[in-house]
């Protein structure tokens, strides 16, 4: 009997990890996750960011017109250029891999014109790769592409 109990203990032990990746991995709960960068990157919330962005991260934003790691685009919400109205994801599709998992979809992002009363949107494709590293999610890699625009350009 305290053999059962103990291969039982052990196995719980070697699937624990996986149970984790599971757990952030999931398109609910990533889906959840993803909406609450899209928020970190709004709002500046640089601390959320730190945490949720891997060492490793990088973005290649619009056909590759600028590309930043971690700590770029830390600086770079510190003091935005301008802060979006809003930001928001939808149709958002998962593909998972072991302890990797891809979104992709559209996020369209809403600014303030000039008259302060007015705004325009851009409409973006993008690719995020979230991994489990250590039973937590981190997001890895982002690629963005401008798909449609209310601005002339």
């Amino acid at each position: 009997m305290k053999k059962i109990a103990f291969m039982a203990c052990l196995l719980g032990l070697v699937t624990c990890p996986v149970v984790q990746a599971d757990i952030c991995l999931t398109a609910e709960k990533l889906t959840l996750l993803d909406a609450k960068y899209e928020k970190a990157l709004q709002t500046g919330d640089v601390k959320f960011l730190d945490n949720l962005l891997a060492p490793e991260f990088y973005w290649v934003h619009n056909q590759a017109s600028m590309k930043e790691g971690k700590a770029q685009l830390l600086a770079r919400i510190v003091m935005p250029e301008e802060q979006p109205k809003e930001r928001r994801s939808h149709e958002i599709s998962l593909q998972r891999l072991d302890k990797t998992a891809v979104l992709h979809g559209l996020s369209s992002v809403d600014k303030w014109n000039s008259d302060g009363k007015t705004f325009r949107t851009s409409r973006y494709q993008f690719m995020r790769t979230y991994v489990e590293h250590k039973g937590e999610c981190k997001l890895l890699a982002v690629q963005t592409m401008k798909v449609w625009s209310s601005e002339g350009d």
